[in-house]
């Protein structure tokens, strides 16, 4: 399991290198989403997602005209599986940005003062909860009576798993007296450590799958397509939260925590409410005091602005609401010593090294392997083999190390030093300037990479072929008879010899072929996805296929463009988010003799779809806009956040491209470089009657 890769020195970067780490990052959290979210086993700590996540935010606020379609900043969570079926939330399930210390907390009441205009002497209240680590879970009552239940899925789209939450014993099916007509109670379904225990033990008995910790226990339990499996489960739940009410709830939060008691939920009784930063480090050190004790698993404190009315108007920035705040507890710690460092080799030929420890229980789960990142960070950190060292966990995953005990080093101890080839296929392995990765040149031709390759390639994002799942890939690719995208559809030519392997039998095979052929006429989108392209998500991808409409023109034009001077690279590079370093990598990829074999083999076998452009409901959608000068009737915060609202995309500068500049009082050069520039130039009154 790979950790995070992290640049060392942000303030250093160029614009360039920012472009590849973003890309590199936006990588990095989208694979981790879909691990926590979708796939319940986590690969990092809660601590390194996070690393990853302010690494992300710190870049984009010294770049913010880099800030990609796919960016971590704009996305929750991960997509709903495909193993149920799916449900748009009626009101989004959004994630929360975290706090570390007090410094953090009084910074987060202070952007929520400045937002709405709240004077310093003007009292405002917030709740503090216990922030349960479970799987969050959204349930629609119509006329009090329970009628879906589904997961969070990516925030706006979930899996259906209602008949799963109605076994939960902990979950009324009927509310206790009026209740609104709808009404969305969101929450978290956890397990009692207890329970984790004894049932980990009866699964242990029984030869079944034994469970890293209670989240993915619980994770698992509810996310069984036998719901009698999942009323076998001792799981419980939290309500904190409302989704759409009808009509509108009205008061504070507090207010409807006790309200949600009274209809029959079970709500944590560590909430309290506060008035001010010391007030919620009060509760959060109270709560953290009580953490040992607790029959269940938190990770945090969850701050709230407690008056709904002003939740309201403070809305949601990118994925996260500015109401609301996590202050995350600090890592578990432990020492071990390490025995081995192995190199594992990723997708995309990255070369990541990984402790292995003499085995050590790290709060209540044993642990033997950690991610060392990569060999910056060892020869940071100065860690060989030998060493005792001090492991940090949180979040119940594969811990980092955090140092290493000097003291009690061996004497005959080595630097350690990355090898120069990949220890799969011996090819170089190459570690490009400015880039703290090392990569195997191999590609298809590295066998660790031609399996994580197709599996990325027929992953739901990608060519989305079900039937195929990593099992299958693995076994198909040891077989010899998938090496490149184009084999997955030749298939159909081996169906005897897939008879013949073991759980795979008749409706298997032709359930799996028949998927098969249906994805012979892809989105063009996808299939650029999926061919695995460094710095290429599914963001990138889609504007690549917008631009260009066929693999083909993208190809040649990728091939032209190796040459700096030629027109092709121009267009390239100016392409909305695209920029100098994916170019690089695209051109790399397409320029490849070996590639472009594997592509005209896959063309040969299928025929992408160039992708529908949907039509724009909003006046603005899709315009570039900038605010400037003093607004009356809004903040600028509040007027930013509405053009996003509206699909605009909010620029900080002027320039040719701008579509409409909003001029407040005072408004200054910005309005003078508009006009200079040709930019429509709008008043605030303008600007409202054009969204309203």
């Amino acid at each position: 399991m790979t950790g995070p890769k992290l640049p060392q020195d942000i303030d250093r970067l160029t614009a360039e290198q920012a472009a590849g780490w973003l890309a590199e990052l936006a990588t990095q959290i989208a694979h981790h989403d879909l691990a926590y979210h979708q796939e319940d086993a986590p690969q990092i700590s809660d601590a390194d997602y996070d690393r990853l996540v302010r690494a992300n935010q710190t870049i984009e606020a010294r770049f913010p005209e880099l800030v990609r379609p796919d960016s971590p900043s704009v996305r929750v969570g991960a997509s709903p599986s495909g193993q149920f079926a799916k449900i748009r939330h009626a009101a989004a399930m959004l994630s929360l940005g975290n706090a570390f210390d007090a410094e953090e907390v009084s910074e987060f009441i202070a952007r929520v003062r400045r937002f709405l205009n709240w004077p310093e002497e003007a009292s405002l209240s917030f709740t503090a909860e216990p922030k349960i680590d479970g799987l969050s879970i959204s349930l629609r009552y119509e006329q009090g009576q329970l009628m879906q239940a589904a997961t969070r899925g990516d925030g706006t789209e979930g899996e259906d798993v209602t008949a799963n939450i109605r076994q939960l014993k902990a979950i009324p099916q009927q509310l206790n007296g009026p209740a609104p007509a709808v009404l969305e109670v969101r929450g978290e379904v956890y397990m009692d450590k207890s329970d984790f225990v004894s049932m980990n033990e009866r699964q242990a008995e029984a030869g079944l799958k034994i469970f890293a910790n209670p989240r993915n226990a619980a994770a698992g339990s509810l996310r069984q397509k036998d719901a009698a499996v999942t009323a076998s489960r001792p799981l419980q739940f939290f309500a904190y939260a409302a989704g759409e009410v009808r009509p509108p709830l009205q008061g504070t939060h507090s207010d409807f925590l006790a309200q949600l008691a009274s209809w029959g939920f079970a709500v944590n009784p560590l909430t309290r409410t506060a008035q001010n930063t010391a007030d919620l480090i009060a509760a959060y050190t109270a709560i953290g005091a009580a953490r040992p004790s607790l029959s269940y698993d938190i990770d945090g404190v969850v701050y709230k602005v407690d008056r709904l009315d002003l939740q309201a108007r403070l809305g949601q920035v990118s994925r996260a609401p500015r109401w609301a705040i996590a202050h995350k507890f600090p890592a578990e710690q432990a020492t071990t010593r390490l025995l081995d460092i192995d190199i594992q080799v990723g997708r995309t030929g990255a070369l990541t090294p990984v402790a292995r420890l003499e085995p050590v229980l790290v709060g209540g789960v044993t642990v033997s392997n950690a991610t060392l990142h990569n060999e910056d960070e060892i020869q940071r950190k100065d860690i060989r083999i030998g060493d005792k060292v001090v492991l940090q966990r949180a979040g119940d995953v594969i811990p980092q190390i955090v140092r290493v005990i000097l003291e009690d080093r061996p004497p005959d101890s080595q630097p350690w030093s990355s090898p120069d080839s990949c220890p799969v296929c011996q090819h170089p392995a190459i570690r490009p300037e400015g880039e703290a990765v090392r990569r195997c040149q191999g590609g298809f031709a590295c066998a660790a990479q031609q399996a994580q390759r197709l599996k990325h390639f027929v992953s739901r994002d990608a060519l989305d072929i079900e039937g195929l799942g990593n099992r299958q890939i693995d076994q198909l690719h040891q077989l010899g008879w998938l090496q490149a995208p184009a084999d997955i559809f030749r298939l159909s030519g081996r169906r005897a010899a897939l008879l013949e392997l073991d759980r795979m039998g008749e409706k298997s095979v032709d359930n799996l072929l028949a998927a098969i052929e249906s994805r012979r006429q892809p989105e063009l989108e996808r299939v650029i996805f999926g061919l695995g392209i460094r710095q290429i998500g599914q963001a990138t991808a889609r504007l690549l296929a917008l631009h260009y409409g066929d693999m083909e023109s993208l190809q040649d034009a990728c091939i032209e463009a190796s040459d700096a001077e030629s027109p092709a690279r121009e267009a390239l590079v100016t392409i909305d988010q695209i920029g100098v370093s994916v170019a690089e990598d695209l051109i790399r990829f397409f320029s490849d003799p070996e590639n472009q074999a594997q592509l005209a083999a896959l063309l040969a076998e299928i025929s992408p779809q160039a992708p529908q452009i949907a039509e724009q409901d909003s006046p603005v959608s899709g315009k570039i806009v900038v605010f400037t000068g003093t607004l009356a009737s809004l903040s600028r915060a509040e007027a930013k956040a509405q053009a996003e609202r509206l699909g605009a995309k909010v620029a900080g500068s002027v320039s040719g491209r701008t579509d409409y500049l909003i001029a407040g009082a005072d408004a200054g050069s910005k309005a003078r470089k508009a006009a200079e520039l040709g930019v429509t130039i709008l008043t605030e009154e303008d600007w409202q009657a054009l969204v309203s």
